[in-house]
């Protein structure tokens, strides 16, 4: 665990002292777990291996990724069970694949094409790309061109996923109870296993995948990998990720980038995983609904630790638990009360745009834990710790507001002052104190009605 910055010990250090203790002990229970937790996946893991290596010996151009350490290191951040995504890498060209726009006309009646899909125009004749293509029947003609179809690639590994089941069971690799495939009969665009290790059951949702490499991402305010280790954002977006849209379109993947950044920060000094790991234990256990059931999912939360690391580029601001997880805090409840979480590869992509949740209610919830977190610092048993007689501040939440009318004012100065607002510490560096200075400045200029 990280010890807290030195501070003099006043009449107000023994508190300090204890909230700090606090934090690290609820800390120290989600740690302790993580090493059980690790060992449930690799059980789980190694049934699932063995079914890929049986669909690899009968079709090769499925392969198996062994390096699976990016699935478990997230398997173990996560508090909830979520489902662990596997992606089986097509060995094919990839680069010798066409992306194209996919028209309304490329899909079928009754799936509409989302936004960001394509297709993957397979090159010309007598390739070796298109000999197998043609040998598995995964490719349609289309206005003279053959694309690779993502609903035939995922029927093609599903038939072989089902051979292999049955071919482990006939062999007594499988016991009864190992695993449930009844979800491989619902018309999806992964295909779901439930793995039974020990006592816990794993999801893993496997798709295919085509790779690409491409020109590394390069997005306003990261060019120099503010925050992050050097290099780790050009080499977690210098190859793309193709995976099924619809039984026609493909997407484009962050799954795998997305926790290649989150290996880099997990190399920078500080709490900052630890940060992540705590909230969204919270988030599993008070956030959601009756249930833990809720809007919020680890996937914002990973999202929310991105922006923190580029926002909070100094190692300063990582010192301590208590003020790491505000960093994080202060710019989940801005995402909240604007209604709008940017993607961090895709900041034009809003990950609150679309679905259904009560992002109100979530934000009170969230609220209540800034301004009292004493109250939620501890486990218990039953429902969860009620916010509902919670009176949210209107002066924080209409600050919380301010970029929902300008979205310039998205940067470390604004996020300096949410820091300020919650009293977590006072900033000393003059620097910052300048640019918050200048930028409530602005805010009282330009929008006076929100604050």
């Amino acid at each position: 665990f990280y010890s807290c910055s030195e501070q003099a010990w006043d009449s107000g250090g023994a508190a300090m002292a204890a909230s700090a203790s606090q934090w690290h002990s609820y800390l120290g229970v989600i740690v302790s777990r993580e090493k059980q937790r690790l060992e449930h996946f690799q059980q789980a893991e190694n049934i699932l291996l063995t079914l890929l290596e049986g669909i690899h010996a009968r079709e090769p151009h499925f392969l198996i990724d062994y390096a699976r350490n990016l699935e478990a290191f997230e398997f173990t951040l996560c508090a909830s069970e979520d489902a662990v995504t596997m992606e089986v890498p097509l060995w094919i060209n990839g680069d010798a694949l066409q992306v194209l726009a996919c028209w309304p006309g490329d899909t079928p009646a009754g799936h509409r094409p989302e936004l960001g899909t394509c297709c993957l125009e397979v090159p010309s004749p007598g390739t070796d790309l298109e000999d197998w293509t043609s040998a598995v029947g995964v490719m349609e003609r289309g206005g003279g061109a053959g694309c690779l179809v993502p609903g035939k690639v995922l029927q093609h590994l599903k038939d072989l996923l089902v051979s292999a089941i049955m071919r482990c069971q006939r062999r007594f690799l499988l016991q009864p109870g190992d695993l449930s495939a009844e979800n491989l009969q619902e018309d999806a665009m992964e295909l779901s296993l439930l793995i039974c290790s020990g006592w816990k059951t794993v999801r893993f949702d496997i798709v295919p995948v085509v790779r690409r490499w491409q020109e590394p991402l390069w997005l306003k305010g990261q060019q120099n990998n503010r925050g992050f280790p050097e290099g780790s954002l050009r080499k977690a977006t210098e190859e793309a990720y193709f995976v099924p849209a619809s039984p026609h379109c493909w997407r484009s993947s962050t799954h795998l980038p997305i926790l290649k950044l989150l290996q880099a920060v997990d190399t920078l000094k500080g709490p900052r995983l630890d940060s992540l790991c705590l909230l969204d234990q919270l988030r599993s256990r008070d956030w959601g609904e009756e249930g833990g059931k809720g809007g919020l999912t680890f996937n914002h939360l990973k999202m929310v630790l991105l922006w923190s690391t580029e926002l909070f580029p100094s190692p300063e601001d990582w010192q301590d638990l208590e003020g790491s997880i505000y960093r994080l805090l202060v710019i989940l409840l801005c995402c909240l009360a604007t209604w709008h979480l940017p993607h961090f590869l895709h900041p034009e992509e809003n990950l609150f745009q679309g679905e259904p949740r009560d992002l109100a209610s979530l934000y009170c919830k969230v609220e209540s834990f800034a301004q009292d977190p004493r109250r939620f610092l501890h486990f218990h048993f039953g429902l969860p710790v009620r916010t509902d007689s919670w009176q949210a501040d209107p002066s924080t939440r209409a600050l919380l507001q301010v970029p929902a009318e300008d979205w310039s004012y998205w940067d470390a100065a604004y996020f300096d002052i949410l820091l300020s607002q919650f009293q977590v510490y006072r900033i000393q560096d003059g620097t910052c104190c300048s640019a918050m200075s200048q930028l409530l400045s602005k805010i009282w200029r330009e929008i006076p009605q929100q604050t």
